[in-house]
């Protein structure tokens, strides 16, 4: 069990975005989505520093006066939508390490998940640093949508995507109830020990713990009905976002 550890949280921001335009830098609750990831770092308590990583001097600039620090911008070819994160995250650890800031742990908190708080982080972090022999931790839920459920449709006939379970009764057939449980990760938060990326080339290694995410702590904005549903939860007084600060 490690008792402590040096950790840099890195806010991915990247300008472009195809489904919500800017929804980096749309307002949520009056302040800038992005902004809210900045505070629950901040006010985790748990990081050396607070890095966003952005290809825009705007978004840098928005950042910045929410108490993020933005050393360089991102390489625009690291910045679309399909980049990979293995890009943009070793880029970012390599380039702080060749100006001597190294760290013996990154998180990666996505601003599509406001409502991440700084006790969800803090909660990951014990949880990651007690553990024994893992590479990495990611936030899961349990699944609304059973892949037991899905299928593959090739032409006009399809099959089940995951082909498991009794012949007598396979999933596709089967209620909710008498599935057995599936988690599909969501965007609250990742950890992984900074050596694992140098060494596999991967954000996660090999060996992933979960961190079961609570009520709101995973909910994703990415479409334009999340944003409608966040903004039904926050009047409803159903979900509640980090405490704000600016930066004069």
């Amino acid at each position: 069990m490690v008792t402590a550890a040096t950790g840099v949280a890195l806010i991915p921001a990247r300008s472009g975005s195809a489904r919500v335009a800017d929804k980096n830098i749309r307002l949520l609750a009056g302040h800038p989505l992005l902004a809210y990831s900045i505070a629950a770092a901040r006010q985790s308590g748990v990081f050396a520093d607070v890095i966003v990583s952005t290809d825009s001097q705007r978004y840098a600039e928005i950042a910045r006066s929410y108490g993020a620090e933005i050393p360089f911008l991102r390489p625009f070819q690291m910045a679309g939508a399909t980049s990979a994160d293995i890009e943009w995250v070793a880029y970012t650890l390599t380039r702080l390490r060749d100006e001597g800031r190294e760290y013996d742990c990154f998180s990666i908190l996505r601003p599509t998940s406001p409502f991440r708080k700084p006790e969800t982080i803090r909660r990951a972090w014990a949880q990651f640093l007690r553990a024994e022999g893992v590479d990495s931790l990611r936030a899961v839920e349990k699944c609304s949508q059973h892949p037991g459920k899905m299928w593959v449709v090739r032409g006009e006939r399809m099959t089940p995507l995951l082909p498991l379970g009794p012949e007598e009764q396979p999933w596709h057939s089967s209620q909710y109830q008498a599935l057995p449980l599936v988690y599909v990760q969501n965007a609250s938060l990742e950890i992984a020990w900074t050596r694992v990326l140098f060494e596999t080339h991967t954000i996660a290694g090999h060996v992933l713990m979960p961190f079961f995410t609570e009520g709101d702590e995973g909910l994703d904005i990415n479409r334009e009905e999340d944003w409608w549903y966040a903004e039904y939860l926050l009047a409803r007084g159903e979900a509640r976002l980090p405490a704000m600060e600016i930066n004069a």
